[in-house]
């Protein structure tokens, strides 16, 4: 037989495309449409109801940038058209192939009740099935006109992504709005030749039943009426039938769909628009449901459905119906699906406190994972914190993304650094806005890692963004798809019951042990300092109004704990920890308001600290100190002196040296551009970089093998997503900032000791620099003021030190993390930057050295031999990058933060340090109290919360974790008369009781290990 697949496939494309398509509407009559252009934000849909309307013509321009119109749109079925399916058909002027992001609207009944919204490929309202004809149809239809900012394939830097820069010329020119109606068979007609088509071109040349469908096809295609598609599309049907019922291979994959409409909480559009997004995606997910009764949908992001439940309770009565029926799965128990990476340890557990507790709350359902699937990467913290939280499995899609190495698995047990396991699915099918097209189910088999072991994998459809979600189609494919040979099995159901089956078929899964580190957008560890800086500001103001209002609540009469004013900050900050927000991989619009929301929240957390410092009493100067450590440090008194003070963990003293200090530390001494302090003695360049830092505790040993906090800066245009990504060619194009315009000693006090250091380069930026050393300290503190105007450069400080280190180590939630320093392997020369915390410790048996910051979180590590035969290890902060996609602007302006130098630096120095430097000592007049709330002998066993219990029946919660990588034993007393100690999970509901003695309780973890320890106060 002849080969005629190339005639057949573009016979068939033709028909398909040309004919098929254009039939499945079989009649149509224009709505009356009249339009008003919100002048400003958006408006209640009261408001727009009373608006003034005038007439709208089809193929007009609509629309600034984003703009709101409301469209007021009356038709009348005609007689006719009885007993057709009728609905609406609404093309707003859709551009380009994102179904996301673009013109997109939400249709009401005149009543203000959402019937469902209008989005590129979902652009139907069903009016009636089947119609009596003569239907009046009324409808006020709020569209929004928001900018493509992925038009021209993210290569050009747009002002669209703010308001106050987008200009006001319309975007889009509206093209139908309709009364028509479905022709029922065509349209099943165009979704058969979908699947065999797709299915087709993904078998192999010499796979038979490629050659089948094909001539299934042409024989179908004779039958095709061109002059009538309707009249003939059963016949056609006919025809493809059998070629559809031919059941799937025993063998087949098993891809499990699940509807998703992954929504990001701001991104290219700001939050206000996200609240309008999940107000038109949900009206489209619960009016699918209705629709098909085997549809189930999986949402995320339990601040998307508080904004559905504030702004639109139709909608949100709506979801609460669908959870009842089994057709809604709330998943991932967060908050927001924040970045996997920047948050602070205690931030991720109220992500998943917040999140389960919101799902429990509403709907009555405890979800059972973590569903990340476009986070940049995930701290290896996430596995304990996850089963804390009551979780029982782990999603991500994200890693697929990696530009070097293919992740070896699917699924697999993923091992945190203090050895709890969660079973974790990462889908082949590589997207997480799957449509069930044949190339798709084809990528989801082939790609599948665990062939032999197991079977079936999770596939999440839908339209994201904005794009309304599933749609019918979707569906009507997943039908198809459930049973055909050549392709895998489709079924739709919870994630749940995926993850049942999955862990059920392969419990011994690989495991994998460590962080799952992203070969990709690695900027996002620097990229929008500000947000950055007010991520991490925020995370250590709410811990210190917690401690402080909590030792208010147990001490001061009459105090309040503020219970509920803590609960709206902490959802704040964790909104802004979503994985767009903190990365700094947004508009400028959306940075613009966090800093701003950053801003209203340390306002009133200081208020709230103040107030709680204030309710303890006067009783003259006294120094408060929110660390876990005790703190022997130099402190400004309210008179502007410097005082050296001794404050003991999470409580408070009086101002001065006090009693039990020792002996006063020897005085700091600046002799010319020299810092002394008898701990270490740091000398300064003419250029101002350091030329030595000699660690006198270690018989004066030079920690340096080259200039020290040597500040280089790059040349940064990375291939691609330029806020997202930098690629390891930046390396190679930079210049050293080495004209130092002054030099100059601007402190000589006993107690401490500063030498300022000004530059200016580039575009007219400049860097100052208070290098300063305290008595009694050896850390080397570098207080930064950038006014920064770079475009497209990449800013680095670096420190070379005389260290053979094997690996660093970095902080990251709840612990740290170790990574080689050398690149042996793809693996390790892809982690060319990395991310961290508070801290980076490198070391060599017997001398270590850690490297301090307040708010910064990328840096990378690399290591050198010397000439000598010495080796130079390397670690480098990133300071602040000038990217100008999505934001031209991004990181334009003032940065102030400040980073560190401890020589001789332990772990344990580097936790202590580091708390330190995040959370200065707080000078108030207050009485205090006698002792902490909560203190802790016993190595390694770090506090990092202390609160009243979510629930307010009083009881103190206290959150504690072994921070140093070995086993932890200890005591933890309390500050008030205990009654008795639970263990709980991260909600704080109790695991098992604990034993007290008198006051006390043992604390026993493992490394890394964290336990919530809920206590109950006794009366005094």
């Amino acid at each position: 037989m002849h080969d005629e697949r190339r005639r057949i496939e573009e016979r068939v494309q033709r028909l398909h495309d040309q004919r098929v398509k254009a039939a499945i509407y079989a009649a149509a009559v224009p709505f009356e449409v009249a339009a008003w252009q919100v002048p400003g934000e958006p408006v209640p849909f009261e408001e727009a109801e009373a608006a003034p309307y005038e007439p709208f013509a089809m193929d007009t321009p609509w629309g600034p940038p984003w703009g709101t119109t409301w469209f007021r749109m009356r038709g009348q079925v005609p007689p006719e058209w009885a007993g057709r399916r009728v609905e609406a058909v609404i093309d707003l002027g859709f551009v380009g192939d994102w179904p996301g992001n673009q013109a997109e609207a939400l249709v009401h009944l005149t009543d203000g009740t959402p019937l469902k919204a209008v989005n590129p490929l979902n652009q139907y309202v069903p009016i009636a099935d089947p119609a009596t004809g003569g239907e009046q149809v009324d409808y006020l239809v709020e569209a929004a006109s928001n900018p493509d900012i992925l038009a021209d394939d993210f290569s050009k830097v747009t002002p669209m992504g703010d308001v106050r820069t987008a200009g006001d010329k319309p975007l889009y020119t509206f093209r139908r709005a309709d009364l028509a109606i479905l022709d029922e068979e065509v349209w099943h007609l165009d979704l058969d030749l979908q699947v065999l088509r797709e299915l087709m071109v993904e078998l192999g040349e010499h796979d038979p039943r490629r050659h089948e469908i094909a001539h299934t096809l042409d024989r179908a295609m004779d039958l095709l009426d061109l002059d009538d598609v309707s009249g003939s599309a059963a016949a056609v049907r006919a025809v493809l039938k059998p070629a559809l019922a031919k059941p799937a291979h025993a063998s087949a994959h098993i891809v499990s769909g699940v509807g998703h409409a992954h929504i990001d909480s701001a991104w290219l559009w700001p939050i206000r628009e996200t609240k309008r997004k999940t107000s038109r995606t949900f009206s489209n997910v619960t009016s699918l449901a209705d629709e098909y009764e085997e549809f189930v949908f999986a949402c995320s992001q339990a601040q998307q459905y508080e904004w559905v439940r504030d702004n639109y309770p139709k909608i949100w009565a709506r979801i609460q119906d669908s959870v009842k029926k089994g057709q809604w799965a709330p998943v991932g128990g967060m908050w927001v699906e924040a970045d996997g990476n920047l948050p602070g340890g205690e931030a991720v557990a109220r992500q998943l406190v917040h999140g389960k507790r919101f799902f429990i709350e509403h709907f009555g359902v405890e979800t059972k994972g973590v569903w990340l699937p476009d986070s940049f990467g995930y701290t290896a913290s996430y596995p304990q914190l996850a089963k804390l939280a009551g979780n029982e499995w782990f999603l991500t899609q994200k890693i697929s993304w990696n530009q070097t190495n293919k992740f070896p698995h699917h699924t697999f047990w993923w091992e945190g650094i203090d050895g709890t396991r969660i079973f974790t699915h990462f889908p082949p099918v590589d997207t997480y806005n799957a449509s069930f097209t044949g190339e798709e189910m084809a990528l989801a088999s082939r790609n599948y890692r665990e062939k032999g072991v197991g079977t079936r994998s999770l596939a999440p459809f839908g339209h994201g963004d904005g794009g309304g979600g599933p749609t019918r189609e979707i569906m009507e494919r997943a039908r198809r798809l459930a049973d055909l040979e050549g392709s895998p099995k489709v079924v739709v159901e919870h994630p749940d019951d995926f993850f049942a089956k999955a862990r059920e078929e392969y419990p011994d899964a690989p495991v994998w042990v460590g962080e799952l580190y992203l070969e990709l957008h690695r900027a996002t560890y620097t990229s929008q300092a500000r947000t950055k800086q007010g991520n991490r500001r925020s995370e250590h103001r709410l811990r210190e109004a917690e401690l402080w209002a909590t030792t208010a609540a147990l001490h001061a009469p009459g105090y309040a704990y503020p219970q509920e004013k803590l609960d709206r900050l902490w959802k704040t900050v964790l909104l802004h920890q979503f994985h767009d927000i903190l990365p700094g991989s947004s508009i400028a619009w959306v940075h613009r308001e966090a800093e701003a929301e950053y801003a209203r929240v340390a306002k009133e957390v200081e208020e709230l600290t103040a107030e709680a410092v204030a309710a303890l009493g006067t009783g003259g100067p006294r120094v408060f100190n929110t660390s876990p450590v005790e703190r022997r440090e130099v402190v400004r008194a309210p008179d502007g002196s410097l005082v050296h003070t001794v404050v003991p963990a999470n409580g408070s003293a009086p101002l001065g040296t006090g009693s039990g200090s020792g002996e006063e530390p020897a005085p700091v001494t600046v002799t010319g551009r020299v810092l002394d302090n008898g701990l270490v003695r740091v000398e300064l360049a003419e250029d101002g970089t350091l030329s030595s830092v000699r660690d006198l505790r270690a018989g004066g040993r030079e920690v340096l093998a080259d200039r020290g906090n040597l500040l280089r800066l790059h040349t940064d245009l990375p291939n691609y997503w330029d806020a997202w990504d930098v690629d390891k060619h930046y390396k190679n194009r930079y210049t050293d900032l080495l004209d130092a315009e002054s030099v100059t000693v601007v402190e000589e006090d006993p107690l401490r000791g500063a030498i300022r250091v000004e530059r200016s380069f580039g575009n007219g930026s400049r860097i100052t620099q208070t290098i300063s050393l305290r008595a009694g300290s050896p850390r080397i503190d570098f207080e930064t003021d950038i006014d920064w105007h770079e475009a497209e450069k990449f800013l680095k400080a670096g420190f070379p030190v005389d260290i053979r280190a094997a690996h660093s180590s970095a902080e990251i939630a709840f612990g740290h993390i170790q990574r080689p320093t050398h690149t042996n392997t793809s693996w390790e020369s892809a982690r060319f930057e990395v991310s961290g915390h508070r801290w980076v410790h490198l070391s060599e048996p017997g001398y270590g050295v850690a490297v301090i910051n307040d708010s910064t979180y990328g840096h990378d590590v690399s290591r050198t031999v010397r000439e000598d035969g010495g080796t130079t290890t390397t670690v480098r902060l990133s300071l602040v990058r000038a990217p100008r996609i999505p934001d031209p602007g991004a990181d334009q302006g003032r940065h102030r933060f400040t980073y560190a130098l401890l020589p001789g630096a332990t772990i344990a120095d580097a936790v202590a340090e580091g708390y330190a430097l995040n959370l200065p000592l707080r000078v108030a007049d207050s009485a205090g109290t006698p002792e902490p709330v909560v203190s802790v002998d016993g190595e390694g066993v770090t506090v990092e919360a202390v609160k009243i219990a979510d629930d307010s029946s009083g009881d103190v919660v206290v959150r504690v974790y072994e921070s140093r990588g070995g086993r932890a034993r200890g005591t933890l007393r309390t500050g008030f008369p205990l009654a008795g100690a639970e263990l709980t999970d991260l909600l704080e509901r109790p695991l098992s009781t604990v034993g007290t003695d008198g006051d006390s309780v043992p604390v026993t973890l493992r490394p890394f290990e964290v336990q919530t320890l809920r206590l109950a106060v006794g009366k005094g």
